[in-house]
């Protein structure tokens, strides 16, 4: 297993445009005052995303701060929602999805996508899910213990009335193994045949 923290993508964005000892203003939906957001915490993320259970100690050391320095660094990091929560990352086989694939949605006329977050919330299996530009008018990363499975999560989300149809890609293998896209965050339910 190992540690993965994600980031919201402007934070990401945020990490790639602002310069070493450049500040930039960063702000969490809900918060109203805008955070400093320097080359330290960059360091620390960027710590942080290599390795979730780096010490704040060892952080520290190599940074330049103290360990409590970093902690409340971190801390306020969360609070403002640059930080947005912590997850391991594990081999999708050994929690019992052994069938991968992602899924272009297309809906009939614009279904909002409030509508769909309402949808894709009722299967567990499905890990991902996003609007995106060009024909299709949503993703999906569906992950089932096996094709059966994979077939009937398919039907159940062919059955919503809004969406047209549905294109599906395989995944046959990760040529990034390491990225977190390639693990999994939950275990496939134990009563898989029951889910369907």
């Amino acid at each position: 297993m190992c540690g993965a923290w994600t980031l919201p993508l402007d934070a990401a964005w945020m990490l790639r445009r602002t310069g070493p000892g450049r500040r930039a203003g960063y702000s969490a939906a809900m918060n109203s005052k805008p955070a400093m957001f320097d080359d330290l915490d960059r360091k620390i993320i960027t710590a942080l995303m290599a390795n979730a259970r780096t010490s704040f100690a060892e952080i520290g050391a190599a940074i330049g701060l103290s360990a409590t320095a970093v902690k409340r660094r971190v801390d306020r990091l969360r609070e403002t929602g640059v930080i947005t929560g912590f997850t391991a990352t594990v081999k999708p086989t050994a929690l019992g999805w052994r069938t991968e694939a992602y899924v272009e949605v297309y809906c009939e006329g614009a279904a909002p996508p409030r509508r769909l977050a309402e949808v894709v919330r009722n299967h567990p299996e499905i890990t991902a899910a996003m609007t995106v530009t060009g024909g299709a008018d949503a993703l999906l990363h569906v992950r089932a213990t096996d094709v059966e499975h994979f077939e009937e999560v398919l039907e159940r989300i062919r059955a919503e009335p809004f969406i047209r149809k549905t294109i599906s890609y395989m995944v046959l293998s990760h040529l990034l193994p390491e990225a977190p896209e390639a693990g999994a965050t939950h275990a496939a339910p134990d009563d898989a045949a029951t889910v369907r």
